[in-house]
């Protein structure tokens, strides 16, 4: 049986309390007016109405003593527990407002649906109660914005305990606060109790949601300086439009309400209204509960400027005057408070700087109403210099304590410095092994000059098994597996292994890293790889590959600092590489056919070692490895090849980055890079340039967005003739039945200025990150190639309209001995088509003696008309415009790219939208 728990009946489970008959309605428990009656006449609670109160019954006070007592109808519960509610006790003199009382006392034990007391008249007091039935479940049905197992959380109904109708009311309330926290304050709970065998019950909350609550307006009242948008602008709280559609800020928030009235103050406080206040912020529901209408009345009053700005130090090893003049508030300036705040974290850390590690900075204002100024004073209090007495690392249950303290820029016993504990805080952060945003936190020690250092860490997994499959508009399928452990033994050591493969590459890499050899600031490495790499292009969509590279060698690593923020590294890499065309695609009689694979990719088959040491000068002020957010970072590189082996050149490349917190999430970044390899071995021949093509640069996607792979930079177009309706030829414009053969560079170049832009915090919990950018680069600088065909050199025809139509190119096919072919007539009845070097007669060997005395054809291969054109060999920029999102999906991450090329060369192979994604099974 399904009960609906109504407010209006909570309570209507007590019989009325009974003053000696039911029916006469005669005064309770009146001595003059007794009434014999053969049974005990029951004495109910008089509950009724959702408060379930009692009344009580006004009658004359009559004594009488309780003869016997006892308990009927308990199951669970003991008659003596039962009892002990009341203070009726066998022997004790009883009256009317006795036994209100007792009736009372059960009602407020919440364990009773039901009770009555017998017996009034004869002194034989019996307790008739039914108990509150068991709760089986608590069930929730229709919730879907809120997941069960957190409305669960915040209710105190639970199974097997005892139901009441009070604790059904209080969660009602607590389910309702969480949907308003949500901003849907039209959601409405409808409670139900399903009647079980056993004196038990389910409990049913049947939600209805109803839309989440917007903003539908905010509204401003008093403001003259500003407008309503600008005011609008600076809160939290947004109005509900169609293009914030995903927005979170356009939901009410109650706590957000405060929040915006704090941000308003900090408002016109920064642009010098120091009088201004909020005098009042109404959020009125319409009647419909779907929006809310927000209305601030606001005082501004006047504006104010900076007055005499002072410095009064307490702490002798400091100059005032030099204090006073460092500080960014100057006397004339509009009154700001932000850089009132600025100043006394300013003076704070300046102190730090000097060892001061609890320096109090206290502005004192000298506010002049007529004048419109505001004096400031920071006063400094004095204190002693501050020494580190230890430093505590808690926390940390795998990483070894030597890991984090060679990260810590203070010793125990040193001068107290703020800026080394701020760089040892960034250095933790940035090993990646703790959780984020830990801070060192600096504690009172055993005197006031002494601080404990404590570095409270929070752990997380630093090894990484990932078995993942993606697809990438750049290399299409792909299967990765790796395995990393960046705190391998927990001494900060980083083992790798990955396989991956994919249809543009495969490899197999294998490496080590100990950061600090034998204990000493000393970082070791090593590599060993074999890496099968494909270049290819597309014709008709298709993609085809032109030459393949497989390397295999090793590296060897090492780094040392040598400062706080400047680094050295040195390398020496052994790899063998074999370069190599398709031979069904690109080889006619066992060579390289340069009509086919063009006479540049001919050249740059080959096997060759290469044995090259470099180095690396760096400068790394980054505030984190993984996510900067500000500081700045450059490297130098060369590497020399040349050390044996076959190949000779030097390599020089530089880096640089700069980040900047710009402010309200917005986080902006520049980044530049160039490079230059030059040759160190003597001419190659006509045509052909110094540098391999398999060292050279390449530009385009990922690195360069709004260009396909290898689409920036030099490269060999091959256009294909084609005839038009009118039987005219001409060349096809089709890019896709172009054949595009990327050249590579000797030098490059490569600019980005990129601004991230924060989202709401439901975006945020995605794991979205979209930024906006603009790219300038260029790739350049190789000998022009010979053309493997003169665009001149094909036979022509022309008809008498004039039209030149080009003809097939007929090449002989030569033997393996370099011998012309023939072929044999069809009409010769003994060896017709059979390939032979006789141009008359048949030879079955090469080089025999000819017999016969058929004319054989000489046997060619033919190669349809293209026109050739070396383009992209230029340093002018090109340039590219786009927005990207990062998104770090349940699947993996995933980077999808919209950029448009604003400047490009001829040849350049633009590419509007790329996407990267992975996925972990």
């Amino acid at each position: 049986m399904v009960t609906a728990i109504n407010g209006y009946d909570f309570a209507r489970k007590g019989a009325l309390l009974l003053a000696g008959t039911i029916l006469s309605g005669a005064p309770a428990f009146a001595q003059t007016a007794p009434v014999a009656t053969s049974t005990p006449t029951p004495v109910r609670n008089p509950v009724s109405g959702a408060a379930n109160a009692v009344t009580p019954v006004a009658a004359p006070v009559s004594v009488r003593t309780i003869k016997t007592l006892r308990v009927e109808g308990s199951q669970r519960i003991e008659p003596e527990t039962v009892l002990s509610y009341t203070k009726l006790r066998l022997g004790i003199p009883y009256t009317a407002e006795t036994l209100d009382q007792a009736l009372k006392d059960l009602q407020a034990s919440d364990l009773f649906a039901d009770y009555s007391i017998a017996g009034v008249e004869t002194g034989d007091i019996v307790l008739r109660v039914r108990e509150n039935p068991i709760i089986n479940r608590v069930i929730i049905e229709g919730n879907k914005a809120l997941k069960t197992d957190k409305i669960t959380k915040e209710i105190k109904l639970a199974p097997r305990q005892i139901f009441t109708r009070t604790a059904v009311r209080q969660d009602i309330g607590r389910i309702i606060e969480l949907y308003r926290r949500q901003g849907r304050f039209a959601a409405v709970i409808d409670p139900k109790m399903v009647n079980l065998d056993q004196n038990r019950v389910d409990v049913v909350f049947e939600v209805s949601e109803g839309p989440k609550s917007k903003v539908r307006q905010i509204n401003i009242l008093g403001n003259e300086v500003f407008s309503d948008d600008q005011i609008r602008g600076q809160m939290a709280t947004k109005q509900s439009r169609l293009f914030r559609l995903l927005s979170s800020a356009t939901s009410y928030d109650q706590d957000r309400l405060s929040y915006d009235q704090q941000k308003l103050r900090q408002f016109y406080l920064t642009q010098g209204y120091a009088d201004f206040r909020v005098t009042s912020a109404v959020a009125e529901l319409t009647p419909d509960k779907k929006d809310f209408i927000i209305t601030y009345v606001v005082e501004e009053g006047k504006r104010y400027k900076f007055g005499d700005v002072t410095v009064d130090s307490q702490i002798r090893d400091f100059d005032n005057t030099k204090l006073a003049a460092s500080l960014p508030l100057k006397k004339g300036d509009w009154y700001n408070a932000k850089l009132v705040e600025d100043s006394v974290d300013n003076l704070s850390q300046t102190a730090g700087l000097f060892g001061y590690a609890f320096t109090e900075v206290n502005p004192e204002f000298q506010k002049d109403s007529e004048t419109l100024t505001m004096g400031i004073n920071f006063n400094i209090a004095e204190a002693k210099r501050t020494y580190v007495e230890r430093i505590e690392i808690n926390g940390n249950t795998q990483t070894q304590d030597k890991v984090v303290r060679r990260e810590i820029r203070l010793a125990e016993g040193d001068a107290f410095n703020s800026f080394q504990v701020k760089r040892s805080q960034d250095r933790i952060n940035s090993l990646g092994y703790f959780a984020d945003k830990m801070e060192i936190k600096q504690l009172p020690g055993s005197a006031p000059d002494r601080v404990i250092l404590e570095t409270n860490l929070e752990e997380k997994s630093t090894g990484e098994l990932q078995l993942s499959a993606g697809y990438s508009s750049l290399e299409r399928f792909i299967i990765q597996a790796n395995i990393t452990q960046r705190n391998f033994r927990g001494k900060g050591q980083e083992l790798r292994a990955g396989v991956n493969y994919s249809s543009y590459s495969k490899s197999i890499e294998l490496g080590f890293t100990e950061p600090y050899l034998f204990d000493k600031n000393i970082a070791v490495g090593g590599d060993i790889f074999r890496r099968d790499y494909n270049s290819f292009n597309y014709v008709n969509n298709d993609r085809q590959t032109t030459y393949s590279q497989v390397s295999t060698g090793f590296q060897l690593r090492t780094g040392v600092p040598l400062t706080e923020f400047w680094s050295l590294s040195a390398r020496y890499g052994l790899s063998y590489d074999e370069v190599g065309l398709s031979e069904s695609t690109y080889f006619t009689n066992g060579k390289c056919d340069i009509q086919l694979a063009g006479r540049y990719l001919c050249e740059a088959i080959g096997n060759r070692w290469t044995s090259s040491i470099g180095y690396s000068l760096i400068h790394d002020t980054l505030n984190s490895r993984l996510r900067p957010t500000a500081g700045s970072r450059f490297s130098f590189s060369q590497d020399f090849a040349g050390l044996g082996g076959d190949v000779k050149y030097i390599r020089t490349r530089a880096e640089g980055a700069k980040y900047y917190n710009i402010g309200s999430g917005f986080i902006l970044s520049g980044l530049a890079e160039g490079g230059y390899i030059r040759s160190l071995e003597g001419s190659r021949g006509s045509g052909v340039d110094r540098v391999r093509i398999t060292d050279r640069f390449y530009l385009g996607e990922p690195q360069f967005r709004g260009f396909d792979i290898r689409g920036v930079g030099p490269r060999v177009l091959r256009t294909p003739y084609t005839t038009d309706a009118s039987g005219k030829q001409v060349l096809v414009t089709d890019r896709n039945q172009v054949i595009d053969d990327a050249l590579g560079g000797n030098a490059y170049y490569l600019g980005r200025i990129e601004l991230e832009i924060p989202l709401g915090s439901g975006a945020r919990e995605l794991g979205l990150r979209p930024s906006i950018y603009v790219q300038a680069g260029s790739l350049f600088n190789i000998t022009r190639p010979d053309l493997t065909v003169e665009n001149d050199a094909y036979p022509t025809t022309t008809d008498a309209a004039g039209n030149v139509t080009r003809l097939p190119l007929q090449t002989p096919i030569l033997t393996a001995a370099g011998a012309m072919q023939y072929i044999v007539p069809t009409t010769d009845t003994t060896n017709g088509g059979a390939a032979t070097t006789c141009a008359v007669g048949f030879a079955a060997t090469e080089g025999g003696a000819c017999t016969g005395t058929s004319v054989n054809t000489l046997a060619t291969r033919s190669y349809g008309p293209y026109f050739e054109e070396f383009l992209g060999n230029s340093a002018k920029p090109r340039l590219s415009i786009g927005i990207g999102v990062n998104w770090n999906s349940p699947f993996g991450p995933l980077r999808i790219d919209l950029a448009r090329a604003l400047l490009k060369q001829r040849g350049d192979d633009p590419k509007l939208i790329t996407f990267n994604v992975g996925t972990q099974f």
